[in-house]
């Protein structure tokens, strides 16, 4: 990692500490209130697993958390608060350790094709500036396909987006085939020798299956260029949503095969722990977070900042 890369990610876990867990503490805190003079016992442990699903954790990760904690307890391994902060920290960090595995664009695929997917609201369009401008950074060639030709003012902002970063976008009037745009597009990227090409699709729920199978034909659409193509099916989930969000996830990759998550919204809630149920439930990389609207509230999941965020501790802390 050069010296503006390592800034940068600094940078951004700066912000992700400043907004993340927000509000009234949920987890650790006020911790040492729940520790009145007394080791920690029984009663101390359900209490922390009843913070742990009410914040959006869920009840598969929490169990698993406090049957971590439990044996520690029956090792005599647990005898103070900071005993009690370090063991959480390092089984959060063995969780999200497994999906932390970030985008890595093959240049053997010219254009390399990143379809994104998701819900109404979760975040799509502000999510491909945010990754077109991370790209740019890199040094990498980018081409926006405005595939979301049913929402009002979608290719507009899209455009919009295109212009703030400098990019070429291939867009057709609303109602247009969305296969058919995104399928001009990649011929475009293509004869122009681009390197990555991020094509938007219309938003749609996970329940609609007459839209979910739209997008398979975009898929089927791309295949006819490059066998391989789509190279990345990005799904962006709002983290607002809490436990909605893995039925969402589970039913977009059962239909279409999601190979990299984002998580957005994590400014809008006082939890952040649903990232800790689609990790263990989902098993599938989470590549990106986004904690705002700004670019520089959009970066590379990295496990250890994120438990270090949640806990209100020091990244290196959280490197299990």
């Amino acid at each position: 990692m050069n010296n503006e890369t390592e800034l940068g990610a600094r940078g951004f876990f700066k912000r992700l500490r400043a907004k993340l867990n927000q509000g009234p503490a949920w987890l650790t805190a006020d911790i040492a209130q729940l520790l009145p003079g007394r080791k920690i016992d029984a009663e101390i442990l359900d209490e922390l697993e009843t913070r742990l699903i009410t914040a959006d954790v869920g009840v598969e990760v929490a169990a698993k958390i406090l049957e971590d904690l439990r044996r520690r307890v029956a090792r005599k391994e647990l005898n103070d608060v900071a005993a009690l902060r370090t063991a959480l920290r390092d089984v959060m960090n063995e969780i999200l350790k497994a999906v932390e595995r970030p985008l890595a664009i093959d240049p053997q695929h010219q254009p390399f094709v990143i379809l994104v997917v998701g819900i109404n609201g979760a975040g799509k369009t502000t999510t491909i500036g945010k990754l077109a401008h991370r790209l740019l950074a890199e040094g990498r060639s980018v081409m926006l396909a405005a595939g979301d030709t049913f929402r009002a003012a979608a290719r507009e902002q899209l455009e919009v987006w295109a212009a703030r970063n400098g990019v070429p976008i291939v867009a057709q009037q609303d109602g247009a085939e969305p296969a058919a745009v995104i399928f001009d597009a990649m011929n475009a990227a293509r004869a122009r020798s681009i390197d990555v090409l991020i094509a938007d699709t219309a938003g749609r729920l996970h329940t609609q299956t007459h839209l979910m199978d739209e997008l398979k034909k975009v898929t089927r659409v791309l295949a006819r260029l490059d066998p391989s193509a789509p190279h990345e099916v990005l799904l962006v989930l709002d983290g607002t949503i809490g436990q909605n969000a893995i039925a969402q996830a589970e039913e977009f990759n059962r239909r279409l095969g999601v190979t990299g998550l984002v998580v957005t919204k994590l400014d809008g809630t006082a939890k952040g722990g649903v990232v800790l149920a689609i990790a263990q439930r989902l098993k599938i990389p989470i590549r990106f977070i986004g904690v705002g609207e700004q670019s520089e509230d959009f970066g590379v999941f990295n496990a250890g900042e994120f438990v270090a965020a949640l806990l209100r501790s020091e990244p290196r802390e959280a490197a299990a």
